[in-house]
């Protein structure tokens, strides 16, 4: 059985899946005792999850399988994608906690067969989304204030803002503080050090098969290290 969680209305989805997750013995099907694996995208492993819907663990038979956030990573997501239709024929259960998705990761689940699948979209109404003011971030770095740096770092992500526009603004912010020399929580050197790193950021993410989203969140954490900052 297949259970997609998805959608960009992240607290109602995230209570719907809290509230999946504790009934999961007395789902049918699920035995009380069954072994759960939680795999996110940082921990993924294609062996592991080829085992997990083959059933071929050493001690166990059917199991319940959480990804979070696997369909992020481009090589995840087309590694999965294939093996989907084994997954809905698996004795196993998976279940899969998404942000939104697009049309065809969306078609490629509805393929399954009905009675092993079932799909929980949670969307915000268009004219009540949240939006973020990506300038709280750029403005928490440009006074050295690590914890609303880090508060509104998790906000824009949890809201679905991309690395690109977050490292954009950012890049602006550190490029107008050097333009008007304002040193006052940062050396020049460490600005221009810090402008330096953001320009090739996410190509070299990209070209070393990393995260993006925690490539940015070790640079936020580093800013505020001189010793990591200047080389």
């Amino acid at each position: 059985m297949i259970y997609l969680f998805s959608g960009d209305d992240v607290k109602n989805k995230h209570l719907s899946y809290e509230k999946f997750i504790k009934s999961l013995p007395a789902q049918a099907g699920i035995p009380a005792n069954t072994e759960t694996f939680f795999i996110n995208r940082n921990d993924f492993n294609r062996n592991q999850i080829e085992s997990l819907y083959s059933g071929s663990g050493l001690f166990f038979e059917d199991c319940v399988v959480v990804f979070q956030d696997v369909f992020e990573r481009e090589e995840t997501r087309e590694f999965v994608l294939e093996k989907l239709d084994l997954m809905g024929k698996s004795s196993s259960s998976f279940v899969f906690l998404e942000g939104k998705l697009n049309k065809p990761i969306l078609d490629a689940f509805k393929k399954i067969e009905p009675k092993k699948l079932q799909i929980n979209i949670f969307e915000l109404p268009k004219e009540k989304k949240e939006k973020f003011n990506n300038f709280l971030l750029a403005n928490a770095f440009g006074v050295r204030d690590k914890l609303n740096l880090w508060i509104y770092f998790r906000q824009a992500v949890d809201l679905g803002v991309g690395m690109e526009e977050l490292i954009g603004v950012l890049f602006w912010k550190i490029k107008d503080m050097l333009i008007k020399k304002d040193f006052r929580k940062f050396s020049e050197a460490e600005l221009k050090n810090s402008a330096s790193r953001l320009s090739y950021l996410l190509p070299e993410a990209r070209k070393a098969s990393r995260d993006a989203e925690a490539v940015f969140e070790q640079f936020l954490l580093e800013a505020f290290l001189k010793s990591t900052i200047i080389k």
